[in-house]
């Protein structure tokens, strides 16, 4: 998959004009926000909770639907928060390694907490569970529209990482792992750090 269809995609995005890649960064982060809202009140870091908030209403509406991102500018810096570091956060060990079908590398509990944030994340509430519950048209597509076009500009942003990770590895499978678990290890470990400042500010 990454071969035929994402690295290709990647290469064609990163000719496009930095302007217009930018603007769908800004604006796939912008919705990717409101995912992190639940997950900030379930951790209790409502200093995080307020970036989030602030950053997506500035973003949504000054900042034309999020492909600008004024809230940057003014030092709202939301962090991306997911129900894997939440429950990493309270103590469930990551299990297990492996790759997913399409959707790539996770654990157990990142899998677990995937399926969790499509009932808690509020664009998947508005497109997905909409969908089921009033049988309308059209609004999955948004949803998985929208994960698609992060993912190729997750890839085109890390293309040159991936090839050098590719060329200079041995192992290249070991490779991925090792970052993909240090990558989360470390989001877990903001995620208890923020929770242990704000631990020692109520004290």
């Amino acid at each position: 998959l990454d071969d035929i269809v994402l690295e290709p995609l990647a290469k064609g995005y990163n000719k496009l004009p930095a302007p217009i890649r930018s603007g769908a960064n800004n604006f796939t982060s912008n919705i990717g926000t409101l995912l992190s809202i639940p997950n900030n009140i379930l951790q209790g870091n409502f200093k995080q909770l307020g970036h989030s908030l602030g950053s997506f209403a500035l973003n949504t509406t000054v900042g034309f639907l999020g492909f600008l991102n004024p809230a940057e500018k003014i030092g709202l810096k939301p962090q991306k928060e997911d129900t894997g570091q939440t429950l990493g956060l309270y103590g469930v060990s990551s299990g297990c390694y492996f790759v997913l079908p399409v959707l790539g590398p996770t654990t157990v509990r990142d899998s677990i907490g995937m399926i969790a944030d499509t009932f808690i994340d509020p664009f998947a509430h508005i497109t997905i569970r909409e969908n089921e519950i009033l049988g309308a048209s059209g609004n999955a597509l948004d949803y998985y529209s929208l994960k698609a076009t992060s993912a190729v500009d997750f890839r085109a942003d890390n293309d040159k990482n991936l090839k050098s990770l590719e060329k200079n590895s041995i192992d290249f499978y070991s490779s991925i792992k090792s970052v993909y678990l240090q990558d989360r290890e470390n989001k877990v470990r903001n995620s208890i750090e923020n929770e242990d400042e704000w631990g020692n500010l109520d004290n």
